[in-house]
Formats: structure tokens, C-alpha cells, sequence
């Protein structure tokens, strides 16, 4: 145990002190875990650490990098991509292999020799791609989006190699058909099982969780799901890593997605460091001297031929140039998996070890590069292609359809009273907003409806930084938690001093200390604060001062509907939850053979029951006031605003 320790706080201390001199020299932390390894390795002088010790944390880092990035590919998504990731992520890894396995085989390697090393390269590392593009905030551009789709499509093609490498030098052709097809059914079999558990058990019990208000329970159920799904599919032979993607995909369709991401991102961000440091522990420096020439040939080679295979393969695909090479040079770089395959193949003896060293340092090499290339991949594409390297004009790239980037938009701190008349007001004049708040029904309720509200708590700076702080144009803070607000601030000072934030209060005797700490505006309470919050609102995002009293006077006018249109939540304050008959909002959910379906508002005739549709979501798009002419569909939500009672009678008649 003694022992044990001692080697712990040796990685630690060495991990610190290297990682924050690269952090200062603005060089990837990735790499300085990297040179972490070599020298705590067998292969150097001075002390070493057993890398058994931390092997088994380290692939939990690719467990959860791997469950962070199906929380941002959802289903649809990668249904959409489904054309140009599976036929191109097919190809490049096909055309990939068969290429570098051919020049090595016609360097001398025996034929399974030349196959191992063509599998090595073609694999791109997910780690090194999504963690650079998430620095650039290129992750949701047309190439990242591509790039990191086909390099986890890689990830899976990575399970029948597996497969094939260990009977390769003994077994046929014919013989690998079996255990082919038998990893392919895992696969599926697989996939099936985590969609049922996402559809009918994840989300329900995010849910239960978020209603406690732990966020120590919250961390553990984020941990349990990811663990559970990778030790399912790490059962069935398959990759833990797939298994934790797959739970993942299923949770970005929740509106838990940015708490999950934020809970997760420190477990991740610390493994993924050990990974990289049993990456540099495989590292022998003595025979790079004898090597190190054959080893910078097939990195310039993996990257030159990679960038460019996969350049063409994409253009062929009809998409733009400038997605095309960028998406080629941002997957040249080499991957983790590709040491897996090694050591498989060591195991097998598929491989010699000279060969697998010179393999090793190449793919250990691109890797290095890799940030580089990436960081500067748009140049890089510019050099390439020409002018080529530029968008087209209004052209967008065919089969990857546009995500709307969270830019130029509002964080809306808290989602009860105040913050949805906020809300309301912001989408009536068109601006985007994103909001947060920690009442599970309330948000559940909410993003039934199609508004963008997501559970979170805003207090966290990941969070913050997960709906899009650095581009955001406006925060209003609309709860009365000045402990909370402060920390919102504070947050928000060390990311954006320049953006404007407006803080609700109960009273002024917080009024000096929220603005010490930073807040632009101050509000105080009562339902007429709503209307101040929002009239400042608009007023900061430059809409005309006239319209802006036009629209509190046609407010007023109304007896404040806008203002009392609200979702009721469970934790309710008194101020936000007067009492149980004022007028509320609730999202009707209309399943097929419900009385509504085919029939039009005007024949509903809502106004009988006192309640009036304010809101309609179709197919994941919300449209205000829905014409009295429009039929409804299966799938719809109507938006219902009315009394408890009136409500629960246009719902029973709305359903049958």
C-alpha cells in the first residue's frame, strides 16, 4: 500500500508540474501527459511507476470521452449523417488499411504483418480530435461534426479487427466470416438494448434524480449510467467505450444534457490525462535511434496519405471543398486504438516487435503533431486546396444538415415566473435564448412545450460554458438566490467582463453588493419586476424604445396574460406559485387516436372551456398563436393557458 501511494504522488506531482509549464507555454495539455509517461516509464532512467496501477483508470478516460461525445451526437443527428458516415467511414478505413498495408507489405512485412499495420493507421484519435476542436469551438462546425462522426465510426470499425487479428496468420478467409458476422450481432444487439433502456428507463430516471436536489446523487447516476452501459457491451466482447457512446447518444436527447456533461467533464478530463500517460509509458527512446527515420517516414506518410484519401473520399461525396479537406486533415492524425491493435498483435505474434516499435513511434508521432494540424487546419486547407479552402458562397454541404450555434443569444438563470415572462417577451421579438433551471418537472414541462429550457444549474462554470457564454449577448439572473447570483457572476466576470447580466432581487439590500460584483442592472421583485426585467431586456438588445413601451402598454392592456402564462414546477416559491387556481400553462401531449387529432383548433373550439392554445410544436419546432384553421397531427403539443380546472377540462376533451 506504502508503495502504491509513494508511485501515485510521484505521477501527481511530475503530472503537475510538467502539464503547467506546457499550459503556459499555450502547448496541449495532452502532450505533456505524453512526455509524463516517457518519463515515468520502464524505457527511462530514474524512478518508474507500474503502469498496471493506473491502466484500468486510464481506459476509463476513453470510457467517458467517448460518453461526452454521444451526448452531443444524438439520433438524429447521426441519422442524418447517416449516408456520409457509414459509406465514407466504411471506405476511409477499408481504403485505408488495404493502401498502408500494401506499402508495407512491399517494404518486406509478411502479409499479417503489413495488415496489422494498415489497421494501426487507419484508426484517428477521438481523443485528440474532439478535445482540440472543443478548444477551437469547431465541434459544431461542418467539419467537426463530420470529422468526429467518422472518427467514432472508426472507434466501432475497431471491434472486428480485434476479431481478425489474432487468427489472422493462422485462420483463412473463410474461417473469419463467423466470428465477423457473431461481432456485428453483439453490435446490434447491443445498440438495440441501450435504446430501449434510453426510451423507456434513462430518462424517467434522470427525473427521479433531478427531483432529489443532490448533485452528489446526480454525479453518482451520471457515473452508474455511463459504467453500466460500457461493462454491457465490454460483456458481450465489444468495446466499453461503444457501449458508454451509445448511453451517451441516448441522454443528448434529454433536456438533462449540459448537467450530464458538466458532472462528467472532471472525471474525464483527469482519466483521459492517465490515458495519454500509459501512451507515453509505451515509448522505448533508446531505439528511436536506430528508428527514428523509419518512424518520421510512416508519420509523414499516415499523414499526408490519411488527409488526403480522406479529402477526395468526402469530395467525392459531393461536399464542399473546404469541409472536405478540412475534414481530411482533421482526421489524419493517428489513434489510441491503433496501440490496442498493437499489443493484440504482439500477443499473437502477428507482428514483429521491430516493426510494431516503428508503428508505435510513427502513429505516437502524428499524434504529436495532431493538435497542431488541427489548430491550424483551416490554413492548412487554404494551401491545399486553393481557393478551394474557402466556403462557397450560400452552399451548404450536402447531407450534414445545419445545427443553429449558440450565438448572439440569451441565458435566461432560472426558469420560474420571472424568468419565462423573459422568455416569452424574447421570443415574441425573435431572439434566441437558452434557459436554465433545477425544477425537473418545471423543465420537463417547459421543454415539452419546445422551449429551450435544460436542467442545470447556472452557478457552475461548466454549465455556463455549455449553453454558450462566450457568445452570448445577454444574461438575465431571475431567481432570488443572492448566494447563487453571485456565483453566476463571478463566473460570468472571469469568462465575460464584457457581457451585459441583469440580476433579479427580493429587495435593495443586495442591490450594492450585486453590482460590486458585476451585474449591469439590478431588478427588483413583485409581478411589475417582470415587466422591468423584460422591457430592459429588449431595451439592451437594442429594440426601439418606443416599441418597447408599445409592447408594456399591449401587456398592460391585456391584464398581464403574458405575464401569468407559466409553467408550475415542484419547488415553487410562494412569490412564483400564488395559489392553486391562477391561470397556468400545460403542454398537451396528442398520441395517435386521441379525439383532437384531424381535427382544427376553430372546431375544438377551445374559448368554450375558457382556454386559449398559445403555443403549437410540431415536429420538434414551436410556432406562437397557431391559426384557428390548423389541423393537428399525432405527435403535436398543444400549449394550453387557462385555470387548473378549466385546463383539465380542454385536456380530457382534447385527448378523448
Amino acid at each position: 500500500m506504502g508503495e502504491l501511494l509513494l508511485e501515485t504522488l510521484l505521477l501527481l506531482g511530475v503530472a503537475v508540474f510538467i502539464v503547467t509549464v506546457f499550459q503556459r507555454l499555450r502547448i496541449p495539455s495532452s502532450l505533456g501527459y505524453f512526455l509524463v509517461g516517457v518519463v515515468l516509464g520502464p524505457h527511462t532512467a530514474g524512478p518508474v511507476v507500474d503502469a498496471q496501477h493506473i491502466r484500468v483508470a486510464a481506459e476509463l478516460g476513453i470510457v467517458f470521452l467517448l460518453f461526452t461525445i454521444g451526448l452531443n451526437f444524438s439520433l438524429p443527428q447521426i441519422y442524418a449523417l447517416r449516408h456520409l458516415v457509414f459509406g465514407l467511414g466504411t471506405g476511409q478505413v477499408l481504403l485505408t488499411t488495404t493502401i498502408f498495408g500494401f506499402i508495407a507489405w512491399l517494404a518486406g512485412l509478411p502479409p499479417a504483418a503489413a495488415f496489422v499495420v494498415g489497421a494501426v493507421f487507419a484508426q484517428s484519435s477521438t481523443t485528440i480530435i474532439s478535445k482540440q476542436l472543443l478548444e477551437q469551438g469547431e465541434e459544431q462546425s461542418r467539419h467537426g461534426r463530420l470529422a468526429l462522426a467518422m472518427s467514432v465510426f472508426q472507434d466501432v470499425t475497431a471491434v472486428p479487427f480485434v476479431v481478425i487479428i489474432p487468427v489472422l496468420a493462422a485462420a483463412g478467409a473463410g474461417s473469419l466470416a463467423l466470428p465477423l458476422a457473431w461481432a456485428l450481432a453483439k453490435a446490434l444487439f447491443a445498440f438495440a438494448l441501450v435504446l430501449l433502456a434510453g426510451l423507456w428507463l434513462l430518462r424517467p430516471l434522470f427525473h427521479e434524480i433531478a427531483a432529489r436536489h443532490s448533485p452528489e446523487l446526480f454525479t453518482l447516476t451520471v457515473l452508474f449510467v455511463s459504467l453500466v452501459s460500457a461493462w454491457m457491451t465490454h460483456s458481450l466482447g465489444l468495446s466499453m467505450a461503444f457501449g458508454a457512446f451509445l448511453a451517451g447518444m441516448m441522454l443528448g436527447e434529454t433536456e438533462f444534457r449540459h448537467q450530464i456533461e458538466s458532472a462528467i467533464r472532471p472525471f474525464r478530463d483527469v482519466l483521459l490525462g492517465l490515458f495519454f500517460v500509459t501512451v507515453g509509458m509505451l515509448l522505448d527512446p533508446a531505439s528511436l535511434l536506430q528508428l527514428w527515420h523509419w518512424a518520421a517516414i510512416g508519420a509523414l506518410a499516415l499523414l499526408a496519405v490519411k488527409a488526403l484519401l480522406v479529402g477526395l473520399m468526402v469530395r467525392w461525396a459531393k461536399v464542399d471543398a473546404a469541409t472536405a479537406w478540412r475534414t481530411g486533415i482533421v482526421l489524419a492524425v493517428g489513434g489510441e486504438f491503433g496501440f490496442a491493435l498493437l499489443a493484440i498483435a504482439l500477443e499473437a505474434r502477428a507482428i514483429a516487435p521491430q516493426a510494431a516499435q516503428i508503428a508505435l513511434t510513427a502513429v505516437l508521432l502524428s499524434m504529436i503533431a495532431g493538435p497542431f494540424i488541427i489548430r491550424y487546419n483551416h490554413r492548412l486547407a487554404v494551401r491545399v486546396g486553393g481557393n478551394a479552402g474557402q466556403p462557397p458562397p450560400d452552399v451548404p454541404a450536402a447531407g450534414i444538415p445545419e445545427t443553429p450555434a449558440l450565438r448572439d443569444h440569451v441565458i435566461i438563470c432560472g426558469y420560474g415566473r420571472i424568468g419565462q415572462n423573459v422568455g416569452h417577451f424574447l421570443e415574441e421579438e425573435r431572439f434566441p435564448y437558452v434557459a436554465l433551471d433545477l425544477d425537473a418537472a418545471r423543465v420537463r414541462a417547459a421543454h415539452t412545450a419546445g422551449e429551450p429550457v435544460y436542467y442545470g444549474d447556472a452557478a457552475e462554470r461548466d454549465i455556463l460554458e455549455t449553453v454558450g457564454i462566450g457568445t452570448a449577448r445577454l444574461l438575465v439572473v431571475s431567481h432570488d438566490d443572492v448566494g447563487a447570483a453571485l456565483k453566476v457572476l463571478h463566473h460570468v466576470r472571469a469568462l465575460r467582463p464584457d457581457l451585459p447580466v441583469m440580476v433579479r432581487t427580493r429587495d435593495e439590500s443586495h442591490v450594492e453588493e450585486l453590482r460590486r460584483a458585476g451585474a449591469t442592472e439590478v431588478v427588483p421583485e413583485t409581478l411589475e419586476a417582470g415587466m422591468m426585467i423584460a422591457s430592459h431586456a429588449l431595451l439592451l438588445l437594442e429594440v426601439p424604445l418606443s416599441r418597447v413601451v408599445r409592447r408594456m402598454r399591449e401587456s398592460r392592456a391585456g391584464r398581464h396574460r403574458l405575464l401569468r402564462e407559466f409553467f408550475r414546477g415542484e419547488g415553487s416559491s410562494p412569490s412564483d406559485q400564488e395559489d392553486e387556481t391562477a391561470d397556468r400553462l400545460r403542454p398537451v401531449s396528442l398520441e395517435p387516436g386521441a379525439y383532437a387529432v384531424g381535427r382544427s383548433l376553430a372546431e375544438l373550439d377551445l374559448g368554450r372551456d375558457h382556454v386559449l392554445a398559445t403555443a403549437l410544436v410540431r415536429s420538434g419546432k414551436r410556432h406562437l398563436a397557431p391559426a384557428p384553421e390548423i389541423r393537428l397531427e399525432a405527435g403535436d403539443v398543444v400549449v394550453l393557458f387557462g385555470t387548473p380546472e378549466e385546463l383539465q377540462r380542454a385536456e380530457s376533451r382534447l385527448l378523448g
